[in-house]
């Protein structure tokens, strides 16, 4: 019963994703594209640590863990590179 919810879980987590990458293509600015590529992010976390509990390992929350850092080190630096080039818009 347990590994059904897990796989419907990890699932809809797919599909949603599938829907997000939608927003990555056709975002009207490129903020809403960052936003809809943090989100991915997000769910790809939990899909790894829905499958560290579907498989039963534990090493996997760690992968889990690191690439969730690894997003938002990524998202930080994206947000800094855009707000660095509206203050270069504003001051010409």
């Amino acid at each position: 019963m347990e590994k059904t919810i897990l796989t419907i879980a990890i699932g809809v987590l797919a599909l949603l994703m599938l829907c997000l990458m939608y927003r990555v293509v056709k975002g009207p600015r490129f903020t809403d594209r960052i936003l809809a590529v943090n989100a991915i992010n997000t769910m790809i976390t939990a899909i790894i640590c829905l499958l560290s509990r579907y498989l039963a390992v534990a090493y996997l929350l760690d992968v889990a863990l690191i690439y969730a850092l690894l997003s938002f080190v990524g998202g930080t630096l994206l947000m800094r590179l855009l707000a660095a080039e509206k203050e270069e818009e504003d001051e010409a």
